[in-house]
């Protein structure tokens, strides 16, 4: 799949975005790897950007503001769910022991948003979809098409999100310690331990994007100034590598075996 033209279902991953403190930065940067067409969000927005590929959006970028109201140093890349009902998700949230950072706000008559973290730390964002809902290419190179939980506690993380979004975990066949989370038996998202990943690692939430070529792009991030945290390898559906955008936002690149991945 790569044009979406639907509301997703409920627990289905449909939008990322960046939060930055040099935002102008980032669009240079995310332009020159992915090739997104980028421009400065509007005053009505927040100054919130709408990044495009072949005239789509598929992620967005915005300015990070400190409590003070200045620039903020944190850069962090978030995976948005697709709910039915903001407000009452936010309940359940904290219900089951997770935490509201963001409650529910309307964004004009795009949608209903509400960001949030699960018990293990781990932080996510929540789209209840009206005129806009979410990415509307996926899984094609210069698109998401993966989005993976990181967590300190797989069992207690499967128990808050099968109860907040509705969604299951299985066991990924090929990948031991490594499982799916399915949305109506259609895998959505993936999940594993912190086992695997350096000492001291908090939980997260990680967002893949596809490229054509994983070691050709971690080449140009480095390029472009960022860094490469996990250089590129091969895994069961795909060649991957884990890099960073020069002020700190991580995410992975992969570019899938067809057949395997999307």
């Amino acid at each position: 799949m790569s044009d979406v033209n639907s509301p997703c279902l409920p627990g289905t991953p449909c939008w990322v975005d960046l939060v930055v403190p040099d935002q102008r930065a980032a669009f240079a940067f995310y332009r020159d790897v992915f090739g997104w067409e980028v421009a400065a969000g509007t005053p009505e927005s927040g100054g919130y950007a709408i990044c495009t590929l072949k005239g789509k959006p598929v992620a967005g970028i915005a300015t990070a503001i400190s409590p003070d109201g200045g620039p903020a140093a944190r850069s962090v890349w978030t995976t948005y769910f697709a709910v039915a009902d903001v407000d009452a998700s936010v309940k359940t949230i904290v219900e089951s022991g997770g935490s509201v950072v963001g409650p529910g706000t309307d964004v004009r008559t795009l949608g209903r948003v509400a960001t949030a973290t699960d018990p293990t730390g781990a932080a996510f964002g929540l789209w209840q979809a009206r005129d806009f809902f979410g990415a509307r290419i996926v899984n094609e190179p210069g698109a998401f098409i993966w989005n993976e939980l990181n967590t300190s506690d797989p069992d207690a993380a499967s128990r808050f999100y099968a109860r907040v979004l509705g969604i299951a975990r299985t066991p990924m066949e090929g990948e031991p310690g490594y499982f799916a989370i399915q949305v109506d038996g259609r895998t959505v998202a993936g999940m594993q331990g912190l086992d695997k990943l350096p000492e001291g690692t908090p939980s997260h939430w990680l967002t893949y994007f596809e490229v054509d070529g994983t070691d050709r792009v971690a080449e140009a991030v480095v390029r472009a100034g960022g860094a490469v945290r996990k250089p590129p390898f091969d895994m069961s559906t795909g060649r991957m590598a884990v890099v960073q955008d020069p002020q700190g936002g991580t995410f992975a690149v992969i570019t899938p075996f067809r057949g395997e991945a999307g």
